[in-house]
């Protein structure tokens, strides 16, 4: 098997089946607004791109992190008995990411995920509201059954790369300082959301005047812990 072909299975990227989604995914638009002034700006030669939304988290521009922020708390959507996830570390590898198994803030073409030591995150209150959004995923999303966030992404299999990660949205915490993203992922598959094609130049374009270089796997660290495990796991290395 493919390094590309065990990504998608792995997570579920580009090319991959979506699962049942919570509310809130399958009601997300996944087309680029365009405005008369884009257009006609267009028309004149002259590439704009912020009226694209990425993410909320980053539309504005990407915020740096701090160097001290030792963790937070996350909050699902709901207004009554919110669930809530304490985290004890800081984040690493946040990135925006348009595979179609993430969580998606309505409205936004990508996601903003990132990882954490697994057992620096604990389910603080209101647990009974989560659920498994697919369990034949190798990362197991728990999201909350009533308002459809994703709370936090588990790997169950010790044989997977990324095993003793949890995958977040730091968006989900009103603590500042969480590690900015660095880098987008799964670019293309935004397209198989609904996004429209003729306009990934232009996704690609803000992406890289928000410093987050587009990729349409994951970034070069991350790949190359992937396929250094695979070696290993073949006897290569």
């Amino acid at each position: 098997m493919s390094l590309m072909a065990t990504l998608k299975r792995w997570f579920g990227g580009q090319g991959a089946t979506p699962p049942t989604a919570p509310r809130q995914d399958r009601e997300r638009p996944e087309t680029i607004p365009e405005t008369a002034s884009t257009a006609a700006t267009a028309s004149q030669g002259v590439n704009t791109m912020s009226d694209i939304s990425i993410h909320p988290a980053v539309d504005g521009g990407v915020q740096a992190g701090s160097d001290s922020f030792d963790g937070g708390t996350l909050h699902c959507h709901c207004t009554d008995r919110p669930v809530e996830v304490t985290v004890t570390a800081q984040c690493a590898h946040n990135h925006v990411c348009g595979c179609t198994r993430c969580w998606k803030p309505e409205g936004a073409l990508f996601s903003m995920v990132a990882v954490v030591p697994r057992d620096s995150l604990r389910v603080t209150a209101n647990e009974d509201k989560l659920e498994v959004v697919d369990t034949s995923a190798a990362i197991q999303r728990h999201a909350c059954r009533e308002c459809g966030v994703h709370m936090f992404g588990r790997i169950e299999k010790t044989d997977h790369p990324f095993h003793g990660l949890d995958f977040i949205h730091t968006e989900l915490s009103d603590d500042t300082g969480w590690a900015a993203p660095a880098f987008a992922a799964f670019v293309s598959s935004i397209i198989e959301s609904g996004a429209n094609p003729d306009h990934m130049d232009r996704v690609r374009g803000r992406l890289k005047e928000l410093g987050l270089e587009p990729y349409d796997c994951l970034s070069p660290p991350l790949m190359d812990a992937i396929a250094t495990h695979t070696a290993k796991a073949k006897g290569v290395l």
